[in-house]
């Protein structure tokens, strides 16, 4: 079985019905953050976020409503990870993971991004195999790559 992403605030979504996507908002969790090395921009979905849990809390036109405008409502999650519970009672969303709408009904709501990325990091850097960045890319070396922060004005150089 291929391996299956956690899902992230800002992770974009799309009800079969609808007609354009909408990102995640994360509501019930402030403790938990995935793909985040600072712990501030990414907090962990999990089957506790329904409502309006969305940014616009639209899918754009509804087939369902004769293309009136959607109004977004999650009232349930599926598919998502039994194994582990996190701080508010929450299980982790998967990026196969669906959603209920009352309009739309069971599982129409689907993840179509997960919404991680990858940001490298200088403990990144500090992995590499120097050989084979060298071979890669041997115009630049891995190590003038990396940025630094200056601390007492929180400039970033390069």
């Amino acid at each position: 079985m291929a391996e299956k992403h956690i899902v992230v605030q800002g992770a974009i979504c799309l009800c079969n019905f609808g007609t354009s996507p909408d990102n995640l908002k994360v509501l019930t969790n402030q403790k938990n953050y995935a793909n985040d090395d600072k712990g501030s921009k990414k907090p962990i979905a999990t089957h506790k976020d329904i409502g309006s849990t969305f940014e616009k809390n639209t899918f754009g036109s509804c087939s369902k409503k004769n293309n009136s405008p959607c109004t977004a409502v999650v009232t349930e999650w599926s598919d998502f990870y039994e194994e582990t519970l996190l701080d508010n009672g929450g299980k982790i969303l998967l990026e196969t993971s669906k959603a209920t709408c009352p309009v739309g009904g069971k599982d129409c709501i689907k993840i179509i991004k997960h919404g991680q990325m990858a940001e490298p990091t200088a403990q990144n850097f500090d992995n590499t195999n120097k050989e084979v960045q060298k071979t890669l890319n041997p115009m630049i070396a891995a190590k003038d790559m990396q940025e630094t922060e200056d601390l007492n004005s929180g400039v970033i150089d390069g």
